[in-house]
């Protein structure tokens, strides 16, 4: 068995093929929310066993790639923080945004294109946050130890078994990122066209939304996790990896949104 050097997955156990996998729970590959969603089929097809000449996938690619992506995010958004450049939070949402597109629908990985969409969602985030931090001091440091939080607590969940990722569970969970996507949208609309609108008034029905879309967003980790672990145990090529360090950074990406969100609901007066 090749064990990876990571300590949080040092004693998962091992997948076909030898490679150490993120657990042994069933289901299909899927994961980033609902950036794996419409491409289940296809990355089946594109993304099958390692050829001649390639490199299988290990948890060891995986963490690397994942870590590469998280820490360039968080270092462009502490930046643009720190900076005062607020003004680039809205170009670079953009730029993040239509470069998702683009790997999603993208029938190879291309390892730029996933980079580009961490430091573009970095800098976003990162005047967002710079701009509700100078409101409420340490919102935004709270928000990323929240989002670091919930990351292990269903890495946790997930490597314990405690919730498997079943065909039936993952139909669950499109049904409920359908759902959201639409509460998202209403309330976007809402805030638009009706001031003072309870979905984000931060009053207790906007706390609720908020918790629930939370929620949603770190049972869609599980889907992330699989997708890593039909990888590996499926011995797909390593620059596969890029891809699933891409959907993390969606889940992730929106997880840290909605939970500065709910702090500001917390902290507002």
């Amino acid at each position: 068995m090749r064990s990876t050097s990571n300590p949080a997955f040092r004693n998962l156990p091992s997948g076909q093929g030898g490679y150490a996998s993120f657990g042994s729970s069933g289901g299909g590959l899927m994961g980033g929310g609902a950036a794996y969603a419409d491409t289940q089929a296809s990355q089946r097809s594109d993304y099958g066993r390692a050829g001649t000449g390639d490199r299988p996938i290990t948890v060891d690619d995986i963490v690397q790639k994942t870590a590469i992506c998280g820490g360039l995010a968080v270092a462009a958004g502490l930046a643009t923080a720190l900076s005062g450049l607020y003004i680039l939070a809205l170009p670079a949402f953009i730029v993040g945004f239509v470069v998702s597109l683009v790997v999603m629908f993208k029938k190879t990985v291309s390892p730029a294109l996933v980079v580009t969409y961490s430091v573009a969602m970095g800098i976003a985030l990162g005047g967002i946050a710079g701009m509700i931090n100078n409101v409420y001091p340490g919102i935004a440091f709270q928000a990323l130890v929240g989002t670091a939080g919930v990351f292990i607590g269903m890495l946790i969940v997930y490597k314990t078994g405690a919730v498997r990722v079943t065909p039936r569970f993952q139909k669950f969970m499109m049904g409920a990122l359908v759902g959201v996507v639409v509460l998202v949208l209403v309330r976007l609309v809402g805030d638009i066209f009706f001031p003072g609108n309870p979905m984000s008034s931060g009053g207790f029905l906007s706390i609720v939304i908020s918790l629930v879309i939370i929620g949603v967003a770190a049972f869609s980790l599980l889907l992330d996790f699989d997708a890593a672990d039909q990888a590996v145990r499926g011995q797909a090529p390593a620059k596969f990896a890029w891809y699933i360090a891409f959907g993390l950074m969606t889940t992730l990406v929106w997880l840290y949104i909605e939970i500065l969100r709910l702090l500001t609901y917390l902290r507002g007066d």
